[in-house]
């Protein structure tokens, strides 16, 4: 299985940007997965952002909630995080992580930058 990340890129202070995840290869049940998204942020530990496991069930951190949506496309393969009033304290590398199984599988990471 591989995590396929696409979007991130470079904003001002209060704009949007969406990340996309897909997870590619064969004979993956997708709707068995967890899907979160991480980030880690110049010189700080990784994170996790956002999640959304098999039930539908949702997590955001602290940071996340009420600025940040995470939405799983199953017929898709697809999780996306949609990111709106984005922060300075919000330029990392966002990363995707698909669980299944009790096995995790990264994505590469997407650089998202906020400048001020």
């Amino acid at each position: 299985v591989q995590a396929i990340e696409s979007g991130g890129g470079l904003v001002p202070p209060g704009g949007s940007l969406r990340l996309d995840c897909t997870a590619s290869g064969s004979n993956i049940d997708n709707t068995q997965m967890t899907m979160a998204w991480y980030r880690r942020a110049p010189g700080k530990r990784r994170e996790l952002v956002a999640q959304v496991n098999k039930y539908g069930y949702l997590y955001y951190s602290n940071s996340a909630k009420d600025r940040f949506t995470i939405s799983r496309y199953n017929a898709n393969y697809t999780v996306s995080l949609q990111m709106n009033d984005l922060q300075p304290e919000d330029t990392a590398v966002y990363y995707c992580k698909l669980e299944i199984s009790s096995r995790d599988f990264w994505g590469r990471g997407t650089q998202v930058t906020v400048y001020s």
